[in-house]
C-alpha cells in the first residue's frame, strides 16, 4: 500500500515523467538530427504524415523566426528559463491531492526543458513530425517535448472545465 501512496506524490509524478519525457525527447531528436538531413522528408502515411527534418530557431509555429538572433537567442533562453521557475514555485505549492495539476505542471516543466536542451545545445529545436492534409494543409512541425507541452496544457484546460473554482 505505501509504494502506491508513494506513486501518487508529486515529487515521484514530476521525477518519472521527467526521466520519460526527457529520455524520449532526446533519442527521437538524435535519430532525426544523425539519421536525416535537414529538410529530408519520409512520408509514412502518404497525403497525411512524415517525419520532416526541420530546424526551428523560432518559438511554437515558428513564431519570431525572422527576428534577430541578438533578440530571439537571448529570448528564448530567459523566457524558458523564468517560466520554469514559476512552474516550479507553483508545483512545490501543489497539495497532494492534486495529482492531475501534478501531471500537467510535470508535463510542461518536461517538454519546455527538452526544447531548451536543443537552443543551448545547437541555437534551435529539432522538430520532425509532420502532420499535413495532402498539399492543401501543413501543420507546422512539432517534436516530443512539444506534445508534451500541449498534453500539459489541455490537461490543465480539462481540469478547470471539470473542477471549476476547486482544487483538484
Amino acid at each position: 500500500m505505501k509504494w502506491r501512496a508513494r506513486l501518487g506524490d508529486k515529487y515521484v509524478i514530476l521525477a518519472l515523467t521527467f526521466v520519460v519525457v526527457i529520455l524520449f525527447d532526446q533519442w527521437t531528436k538524435y535519430l532525426v538530427h544523425s539519421r536525416f538531413r535537414w529538410g529530408e522528408s519520409v512520408n509514412l502515411v502518404t497525403h497525411f504524415f512524415a517525419l520532416t527534418y526541420v530546424r526551428n530557431s523560432g518559438a511554437a509555429f515558428g513564431l519570431l523566426h525572422r527576428a534577430p538572433a541578438w533578440f530571439r537567442d537571448p529570448f528564448f533562453i530567459v523566457v524558458p528559463l523564468v517560466a520554469m521557475v514559476v512552474i516550479s514555485i507553483l508545483f512545490h505549492r501543489l497539495e497532494a491531492r492534486q495529482r492531475l495539476t501534478a501531471w500537467s505542471f510535470s508535463l510542461i516543466l518536461s517538454g519546455a526543458i527538452g526544447n531548451l536542451i536543443d537552443r543551448l545545445r545547437f541555437g534551435y529545436v529539432i522538430d520532425f513530425l509532420d502532420f499535413h492534409w495532402k498539399e492543401f494543409y501543413h501543420w507546422p512541425a512539432f517534436n516530443v517535448a512539444d506534445s508534451c507541452i500541449v498534453v500539459g496544457v489541455a490537461l490543465m484546460f480539462l481540469q478547470s472545465l471539470l473542477h471549476g473554482d476547486r482544487k483538484s
